[in-house]
């Protein structure tokens, strides 16, 4: 039985691993500690909350004294950190928050977990932090993909941030004995996925008959992973992976930008074709409903310092620990567009 902290619990990847564990492991205590900033949302865990053994608690990272009383009153044993600015475009005007938050929050954290535990000598511990592929920066075309070993070259202050969050995590084994692992994911996607991001964009853009806005030539590559398949990859690591060690989950699975699009706009078209009920539901989406739902695409102009590719090389996690992706995308891709068509209320006033 563990008493886990899991810090950002209200956002995208976040909510889908409260959700995971609290199902997975119904003995284990489960702290939330969210902000509630924009694309956090409480209503993610609502399922998870009904069980007694889950607890919200509404804070920030940055506040070093409540998370001192969080460790002392729920005597916590695990960190899984995911509490973090995550999106490029927000920190390159607003690079701030990204400081404040990725750096000194989890700086708050370390020293938090530290305190409590070796104060109490709770040997049995572990703090796992959620990263990031963009730390390793941009990759060509012919290049193979990141392993963890790579140099960290980030680009944009969001990198930037999570790559100086990854160091002190690091430093705080080195240097104290503390047991962290650190994961470096490649593109989430699935359900609670915040409306800013490139798919669920997509999806709501279509359905509000609104132009979706493409970067530069959009052949940007990234590799996708299903959100439920990074929560497994996280629970491996938590379960059998060794302290002090970096571990890459991806998806496998390169696309670009615009493939995806065109691909979410003839599964769309899809849909539609065949379900009446979704017409009159969504008696706005115009396009779609005549099957031209890729008339929406609009490309515009690149933003600054756009990395060209990520990819990520996961063959360490598959073969120390056993994990693998256990979806496909396009399947994945299936099950996200169902979820946004069948929760309207959850992203309607998001957008």
């Amino acid at each position: 039985m563990r008493n886990l902290l899991i810090t950002g619990g209200c956002g995208f990847i976040g909510s889908n691993f409260v959700n995971y564990w609290a199902t997975r492991y119904p003995t284990d205590k489960i702290v939330i500690l969210d902000a509630l900033t924009y694309a956090g949302n409480k209503a993610n865990i609502a399922t998870a909350l009904t069980q007694k053994n889950v607890e919200f608690i509404h804070g920030n990272i940055c506040d070093s004294s409540l998370l001192n009383d969080i460790f002392l009153k729920f005597n916590i044993d695990t960190v899984v950190h995911f509490a973090a600015e995550s999106h490029v475009d927000r920190s390159i005007t607003e690079p701030d928050a990204f400081i404040k938050t990725n750096i000194i929050g989890t700086h708050n954290l370390l020293m938090a977990s530290k305190q409590y535990w070796f104060d109490n000598n709770v040997k049995k511990h572990h703090f796992h932090h959620i990263s990031t592929d963009e730390v390793y920066g941009s990759l060509t075309s012919s290049e193979l993909p990141f392993k963890e070993t790579n140099q960290y070259q980030p680009n944009s202050p969001y990198a930037a941030s999570k790559a100086s969050s990854d160091h002190l995590v690091r430093s705080y084994f080195e240097t104290f004995g503390l047991n962290t692992t650190i994961s470096n994911c490649s593109n989430n996607y699935g359900a609670f996925h915040y409306p800013e991001k490139l798919i669920p964009l997509t999806i709501t853009n279509i359905l509000n008959n609104k132009a979706i806005p493409i970067y530069g030539d959009g052949k940007q590559i990234r590799d996708w992973l299903w959100v439920e398949d990074h929560c497994r990859g996280i629970e491996s690591i938590l379960n059998k992976g060794t302290y002090g060690e970096v571990y890459n989950i991806g998806g496998n699975n390169e696309w670009t930008n615009i493939d995806i699009v065109n691909l979410i706009c003839k599964k769309m078209n899809f849909q539609f074709s065949k379900n009446q009920a979704l017409i009159d539901k969504y008696s706005n989406a115009i396009s779609v409903h005549n099957n031209q739902s890729e008339q929406l695409i609009s490309f515009v102009h690149d933003r600054l310092g756009h990395d060209r590719r990520y990819a990520i090389d996961a063959s360490k996690i598959e073969k120390t620990l056993n994990f693998k992706p256990s979806i496909n995308f396009e399947d994945g891709l299936d099950k996200t567009i169902l979820w946004y068509l069948n929760n309207p209320d959850w992203w309607t006033d998001i957008v």
